[in-house]
């Protein structure tokens, strides 16, 4: 069974944390992880570049010269991919770059997420968030005492919503607060250290255990 460091409130460690099997089965499916996270950017693109052709751009609307007798090479318009101001030969143009993936295949891939984090020793289940008011100090001093006060990325993973932790957490750079059940593979593995709140794991147990018994 996989386990995890274990902090109170205070930030004060106690002893191992064993992580449920339900959500961490030590597996990590690299393929299935790395198909939902190139989705999850995919589906982040916006797809508004865009570029015009010759039939797009102003001018062109007669010839350059006559046909004959310049000398000259001859021409249709000036509007013409190889003049200056002319019409860009297959450039981008707007599109959608939505990939949709299946749910289980989602599941998967956030569970292998989570399993490479505790797997590398990268995850800190905490007792609970104790903060009576929004204090950035008091968000930097928990992190110190725990120990990744120095990571570059921290995920912070709450029990539901949870406005004090936001506030506490959001004038940090390093440190991004989601719910538990709204973390995406993409935000666990952009992560280098994951804090999950222990009332997250047991609500998210017992929801497993409630499909697995439907």
């Amino acid at each position: 069974m996989a386990t995890a460091r274990f902090f109170n409130a205070a930030g004060e460690p106690g002893e191992a944390f064993q992580l449920p099997e339900e959500l961490f089965d030590g597996i990590v499916n690299e393929a299935v992880l790395h198909a939902v996270i190139k989705a999850h950017l995919a589906n982040k693109r916006q797809g508004n570049a865009s570029t015009k052709t010759r039939a797009d751009v102003s001018g062109g609307n007669r010839k350059p010269w006559r046909q004959k007798g310049t000398g000259r090479a001859r021409q249709g318009t000036m509007r013409a991919p190889h003049w200056r101001g002319g019409g860009i030969v297959f450039g981008p143009h707007p599109r959608s770059y939505q990939q949709d993936v299946p749910r289980k295949v989602k599941a998967l891939a956030r569970r292998s997420a989570f399993n490479q984090r505790a797997n590398n020793g990268e995850i800190t289940v905490i007792e609970r968030f104790g903060f009576d008011a929004p204090k950035t100090r008091e968000a930097v001093s928990l992190l110190g005492r725990m120990g990744v006060a120095d990571a570059k990325r921290i995920l912070v993973l709450t029990n539901g919503n949870s406005e004090t932790v936001f506030r506490s957490f959001r004038n940090l750079q390093n440190v991004e607060v989601l719910p538990f059940a709204q973390a995406s593979p993409y935000d666990v593995m952009k992560a280098r250290q994951v804090i999950i709140e222990q009332g997250a794991l047991e609500a998210a147990r017992g929801a497993q255990e409630e499909v697995a018994h439907a």
